[in-house]
């Protein structure tokens, strides 16, 4: 920030109008002491990579300020004041990790949290479709044992238990692990880290098969998470790790992937990047469809040689290199394409609304606050959302205090659209509500842009 703003902030706040030439020389001196001390907290307060620490200079997106995405409201919250955060993400021009600064703590966002896997049907078929691979590629049996990090309700550990296979969670959110231990799921309800590891470790616990679905993105503190999954892998275990795909983030403007409980975004060439650093060779990578395009990138133990480096992982590594992911200028695009979308989404909403029509919301994930909130989106444009997730019923989302409902209300007030947040669910959610065809009312899909279903 320039000095000179610093002294017009001083001197404007001098009483009784006094201009900058009739202040007295000790005045103007304490003015650019105060200038000086304001510039050195600035630079203190420079952003560094949390995984190389090099400086943060240099945007990727601004999405402006937005509440925490798993916030819900109650009634009785809605005339309280409401903490919002920046949505500044930036790219490191060393490593190339696309990330948000810590903004929010973990033990704010996860020690209640609103999400439970469990209630997506898709989602469930996808943790019992890696069960069976995972079993059938490696051999895992009742010897073995399996240990996820970011277990949630237990939906994908209970395919492994009922397969007899010894599972321990690992679950940061007490309520949400609370389900999974009434499942009969041993869950260690902890955020997890290399002092969880080694206190594991030195309890004879370390696993055959280590997981991680979703939950590399939610770590600010990526090398002591990192580190925690080298010590409490075995000798010749696994380790697989799924999260969004960067690159499809960008080439679907998936901009409402951003929020503040993601801290990081990840490359396959940054992923593979910080594997290595604490001695993980990743030796083959899938590309999935799930959460708008995921990676599962299976690693081991750099000094075990069991499980050669495929194909794939090369080919995937040259197809970012030529996409420019080792380049600055390709993360420079996003920003205008973000801004484009936005337009796209307004200016569907408006003409809806001007054709007297009416629309309202399917899901309530946190996606769907970063979009509504970005965009500016409240009630005057979404009547009211809907929610298969109890626990949000009754209740508003944050910042837009657009209430939500159980999917019931749909039938009952025959909308004209339906604007489908959870965009990566829906052809799930397309046929969950196929009956609203009986009164002409349509589905919007919003990423990459609108989308009106047949």
């Amino acid at each position: 920030m320039d000095i000179a703003i610093h002294m017009s902030v001083f001197v404007h706040a001098w009483p009784f109008g006094a201009h900058l030439n009739h202040l007295s020389l000790p005045i103007l001196n304490a003015a650019v002491v105060f200038a000086d001390k304001l510039r050195v907290k600035e630079r203190d307060n420079q952003a560094n990579c949390r995984f190389c620490g090099a400086t943060l200079k240099h945007t990727f997106v601004d999405l402006g300020m937005s509440p925490p995405c798993e916030a819900i409201l109650t009634q009785s919250q809605l005339n309280q004041m409401e903490a919002f955060y920046p949505l500044h993400v930036f790219v490191c021009d060393s490593c190339f990790l696309v990330q948000l600064q810590e903004y929010v703590t973990p033990e704010n966002i996860f020690t209640e949290y609103a999400y439970f896997s469990s209630f997506s049907a898709s989602w469930l078929a996808h943790a019992k479709c890696y069960t069976r691979r995972m079993t059938e590629r490696f051999g895992f049996d009742r010897q073995s044992q399996v240990i996820e990090v970011g277990s949630n309700d237990g939906y994908l550990l209970q395919y492994f238990m009922e397969a007899g296979i010894p599972v321990l969670g690992i679950e940061p959110a007490r309520n949400v692990a609370k389900v999974a231990v009434n499942k009969g799921i041993p869950t260690v309800v902890k955020f997890f880290g290399a002092e969880l590891a080694e206190q594991l470790r030195s309890e004879r616990m370390q696993a055959d098969l280590l997981l991680g679905n979703n939950v590399l993105a939610h770590v600010p503190n990526l090398r002591s998470f990192v580190k925690g999954m080298k010590i409490l892998l075995k000798p010749r275990g696994i380790l697989t790790l799924e999260f969004p795909h960067l690159m499809r983030l960008m080439e679907d403007i998936q901009f409402d992937t951003i929020y503040h409980e993601h801290f990081s975004y990840f490359s396959f060439i940054t992923a593979r990047r910080i594997l290595a650093e604490f001695g993980l060779t990743v030796f083959d990578v899938e590309e999935l469809p799930t959460h708008g395009g995921s990676l599962r990138v299976y690693a081991r133990h750099s000094e075990n040689a069991a499980d050669p480096v495929t194909s794939r992982v090369q080919e995937l590594s040259t197809r970012e290199i030529q996409a420019g992911f080792t380049c600055l200028e390709t993360y420079s695009s996003f920003a205008e394409k973000v801004k484009e979308t936005k337009r796209r989404i307004l200016r569907f909403l408006i003409r809806a609304k001007r054709d007297g029509k009416t629309v309202v919301g399917y899901g309530a994930p946190g996606k769907g606050n970063t979009l509504l909130n970005y965009c500016g989106i409240r009630t005057d444009f979404l009547d009211y959302t809907v929610d298969r997730n109890p626990y949000k019923h009754g209740k508003f989302l944050a910042g837009t205090h657009i209430p939500v409902f159980e999917p019931g209300r749909i039938r009952e007030t025959k909308p004209d659209y339906i604007l489908i947040l959870p965009w990566n669910l829906k052809d799930e959610i397309a046929q969950q509500l196929s009956y609203v065809r009986e009164w002409g009312c349509r589905l919007a899909v919003p990423i990459p842009e609108i989308e009106i279903l047949p």
